[in-house]
């Protein structure tokens, strides 16, 4: 054991700093973001070096005042309708919120019915702790401020997403490369809100927390696992239902647009597309956000449980024991790096240039974070520590440490990688996906399956050498700190994702404003990198979420003084086969309430075109507005059963069945939760890019199976609806099913340790 090189001092000021400069560089993005002006004289007034850029509209005769009022107005319509939805959205969860919060409070208050006397600590009988009344308010109090932080941070990332959709698509005037720093400094505004708003809240929750906790810091990080809790469940219901808005409307437009009325994506004649568009900011955008927010906040949360009855916390160790929050912390100012090269460093100046660009940002943000993340290890750790592991204390030196963190961090960058290998256009899966379209959907539809189960070998291999590593050197907390690793770059990894649905809602407006081929042609190469760095993003979540819960899952082994999991014995293996099942029950209900709300936007979509004379000719008004309601409508009323499965099988288990039952549904929703979802994800990505990729007529084997319209086309089109609930609706929530499952167990591990099994104590 020794001291460290990073005094207290340092980290106490460290910490707030770092989240403080991520806010301010976020603003400064949106800053510059905002001098691309939405009206026409301030676009001609635009000008480099004292030289105006030229516009494409003025090379080709066209208004620029009209196409710029047209932008303004469907950015308008866009933003107004994202907006819409997600107060209604919170409004339906804020009630949910609230009774949760008294779940908790009744549920951890009754342990010790609700005495206010101290108790014996949980893994030191002989000295006195917080009475557990203390447990259930601050527990409580860190669920409503995670909740709320989750809420805020998908808000914030929609306003910024639907910001900048039209200033992406008046930049594309300019060039490709104007386009795409406009799309890729929103994405950022957004990845480092999120990063820098988790951190410094979780950390200015600790601080709170210790005022009352003192010297108790075991029930002051067990009482920190509700922030966690929070951001999960806010970000199950905003994954879910933003995923069933976006679905219904994109299914419904592309079916009777482009397959029955062989009109263009996006065209102004299909009622659907505003929705359509709405949706890709309210699933994509505040979805995703809430989602990785949720990841952040639970692996740090896992990490400071687990340190907190290892010898960091047993001798009151802060620069140790905030470890994870100083990982964090370097995290923001890499990815502030890493941001200038796409911005500032290189310039794009191709369409083949901006998919180099992206990945390089993920190469570049990794091996700068190895760096950090070892100078982090050298100077906030003792040379020699103890870390808790299942009722022992096990020796680790901090250069392991700074392994678990490193194989966390390589995994993250190889899973991103297999994804974009099996999702991107550029490569030969996706191209024999579009391939298969020559005979039909059938075919297309065999090939994109087979492509996604393919793609989850290399993934599951990844992550199981980061467990068996990560646990050989640091046990449970090993695993903790590797998942927190994986999303150590979330600033970076947000940036890129949030830049696929901005510049897809670009492409959509300048669709839909009337502007010319060749800068369509240009949102739509910003679109179709943007959704193999969708893809990407996915696969983080889901491969931080399967690090995340299984160290959330020791983290409740652990609290539940479980000293083994036996598989073999009957309380265990029926909830290990009852948990493997959940994913598939929970993604039955996602994609039927998808399909359900597809079928009313395909009902309505058709009554439009076949009822309002002049419609598809262009000189009437399509009524987008119905569209908009049904989606919503649907949404709302579909995300209630998922989210209620997901939330009330580990209490119903828990409290009926006891911990070494949910221990096994813990294990089995794990296990098949994460294979189904990342090949859901791959597979949907992989036909999305399909019909991109024949669209496009990039080259000569896309020009051969193309064009749009034709039967090869409408076959990847049928491929890519198919796809759309699988991708960004099921696939994406499975991951938040297996954390969010974990998490709660751990919040209410006290209250099943003491009360649960009923059933089993009857019988």
């Amino acid at each position: 054991m020794g001291s460290t090189l990073l005094p207290d001092l340092g980290t106490e000021i460290l910490i707030p700093v770092c989240a403080v400069v991520g806010i301010a560089f976020s603003l400064i993005q949106w800053f510059i973001v905002s001098q691309v002006k939405l009206d026409s004289s301030a676009s001609r007034n635009n000008a480099k070096n004292g030289i105006a850029d030229s516009l494409i509209e003025e090379e080709e005769g066209l208004n620029d005042h009209s196409v710029v009022t047209k932008c303004a107005e469907i950015q308008n319509a866009i933003s107004e309708g994202a907006t819409s939805f997600l107060f209604t959205e919170y409004q339906y969860v804020g009630v949910f919120m609230v009774a949760f919060a008294v779940l908790i409070f009744l549920f951890l208050g009754s342990v010790e019915g609700f005495s206010t006397r101290s108790q014996a600590c949980t893994f030191d009988k002989t000295k006195s702790c917080k009475p557990a009344l203390a447990t259930a308010i601050f527990s409580t109090v860190s669920f409503l401020l995670g909740a709320v932080t989750s809420v805020v941070s998908g808000f914030l990332g929609m306003k910024i997403a639907t910001y900048a959709n039209a200033r992406t698509t008046l930049e594309a005037r300019k060039g490709v490369g104007k386009a795409f720093i406009v799309a890729f400094r929103s994405g950022a505004v957004m990845g480092f809100l999120l990063a820098a708003n988790g951190l410094l809240v979780l950390y200015i929750t600790i601080l709170l927390f210790k005022l009352y906790y003192g010297e108790d810091w075991g029930g002051l990080f067990e009482s920190i696992t509700g922030y966690g809790l929070g951001g999960s469940s806010m970000a199950l219901f905003g994954r879910v239902g933003g995923g069933i808005y976006t679905k219904a409307a994109d299914v419904g437009a592309d079916l009777v647009g482009k397959v029955e009325r062989n009109i263009p994506e996006d065209d102004p004649r299909n009622p659907a597309v505003i929705a359509d568009n709405v949706g890709d900011n309210v699933g994509d955008i505040a979805g995703m956000g809430s989602d990785l927010f949720g990841s952040y906040a639970e692996s740090s949360c896992a990490a400071l449980v687990v340190a907190s009855i290892s010898s960091f916390g047993i001798n009151h160790e802060l620069t140790s024991m905030l470890y994870p929050l100083l990982v964090s912390s370097v995290g923001i100012i890499v990815c502030l790096i890493t941001t200038l090269f796409a911005t500032d460093v290189f310039e794009i100046k191709a369409v083949k240039e901006i998919e180099p660009s992206l990945k390089r940002q993920l190469i570049i943000s990794t091996v700068l974070m190895t760096i950090g993340v070892a100078l982090v290890s050298w100077i906030a750790l003792p040379s020699s520590f103890t870390i808790f592991d299942f009722g022992s204390q096990k020796e680790v030196k901090n250069w392991q440490l700074f392994l678990c963190v490193a194989v966390g961090l390589w995994a993250g960058l190889i899973i991103g990688f297999v994804t974009e290998y099996y999702t991107s256009n550029a490569y030969s899966p996706v191209q024999d996906v579009a391939d298969s379209c020559r005979t039909g959907a059938a075919t297309n539809v065999i090939f994109g399956l087979a492509l996604g189960y393919k793609s989850v070998i290399i993934p599951i291999f990844a992550i199981a050498i980061s467990i068996f590593v990560s646990f050989s050197f640091a046990a449970m907390y090993g695993i903790a700190v590797a998942a927190l690793g994986m999303l150590s770059t979330i600033a970076t990894g947000l940036a890129i994702d949030a830049y696929g649905p901005i510049s897809d809602n670009a492409g959509g407006i300048a669709e839909m404003a009337g502007m010319s081929h060749r800068i369509r042609e240009r949102t739509d190469a910003l679109d179709a990198a943007g959704n193999t760095t969708a893809a990407i993003g996915k696969g983080f979540a889901i491969g931080s979420a399967a690090l995340v819960s299984l160290a959330l899952f020791g983290a409740f082994v652990s609290r539940a003084s479980i000293s083994t999991v036996d598989v073999l014995t009957p309380k265990v293996f029926i909830g290990l086969i009852v948990g493997a099942m959940l994913p598939y029950w929970f993604s039955a209900m996602t994609m039927k309430s998808v399909g359900s709300a597809a079928l009313k936007m395909v009902e309505e979509v058709r009554r439009q075109f076949n009822t309002i004379p002049g419609l598809m000719e262009g000189h009437a008004k399509p009524d987008y507005a119905t569209c908009v309601k049904i989606s919503t409508d649907a949404s709302i009323k579909e995300m209630i059963p998922p989210g209620a499965l997901v939330m009330l099988t580990p209490l119903i288990v828990g409290t009926f069945f006891g911990v070494e039952t949910l221990s096994g549904v813990l294990a089995g929703s794990l296990v098949s939760g994460v294979q189904i979802a990342i090949s859901a994800s791959n597979t949907g990505g992989a036909w999305d890019n399909a019909k991109k990729y024949i669209e496009a007529g990039a080259s000569e084997h896309a020009r051969q199976l193309g064009p749009k319209g034709s039967d090869c086309h409408k076959a990847a089109v049928i491929g890519d609806t198919i796809g759309d609930p699988l991708k960004d609706t099921s696939g994406p929530s499975l991951n938040i099913l297996i954390k969010l499952m974990a998490v709660e167990s751990l919040v209410f591990a006290p209250f099943f340790a003491t009360h649960g099994g009923l059933l089993f104590k009857i019988f």
